[in-house]
């Protein structure tokens, strides 16, 4: 196997492509499942994932590029998604995010200098009755202040 696509990740590349009608349909999970090793989905994973599933990588980066919930590059060891839909942005999302950039020093996509901080706005996150709210990682922060936000982030990095 490659340094990319471990063989208990081509184990479940091939289960998830018997689950469904059409090996396509395995996509989505089988991207989840680089992202959970490496953090984000490189070009190279994606050619190796291509040669796995006997799909064009370029279907597979199609796949990649639409879905917002792939990393396209290295994020840092809080990734911190601030929902800016209707909701949130009414209630603050867009200064929130702003207030999180400003505190840990890092443009919206990059990653902190100390790499542990990515901040990103995002669209809906599904929480539209508890705004503004935040996802890190794969936890949901809602009813969100400044202040609140900067407690929650600190608790995570240390």
């Amino acid at each position: 196997m490659s340094e990319l696509i471990k063989a208990d990740d081509v184990e479940f590349i091939k289960k998830e492509m018997v689950r469904y009608e059409d090996k396509y349909s395995a996509i989505i999970p089988s991207l989840y499942k680089i992202q959970a090793r490496h953090g984000w989905v490189s070009e190279d994973s994606v050619e190796e994932l291509s040669k796995v599933m006997e799909i064009p990588s370029a279907d597979i980066l199609e796949v990649r590029n639409f879905y917002t919930m792939f990393n396209q590059k290295p994020v840092g060891k809080l990734h911190i998604q601030v929902c800016t839909n209707v909701s949130c942005a009414m209630n603050g999302g867009r200064e929130l995010t702003d207030h999180i950039c400003k505190k840990y020093n890092v443009k919206k996509g990059e990653v902190s200098s100390d790499g542990t901080v990515t901040v990103n706005q995002v669209e809906c996150l599904g929480s539209c009755d508890t705004a503004p709210m935040m996802q890190i990682n794969d936890k949901y922060w809602e009813n969100l202040t400044n202040e609140s936000a900067v407690e929650i982030i600190e608790k995570l990095r240390s």
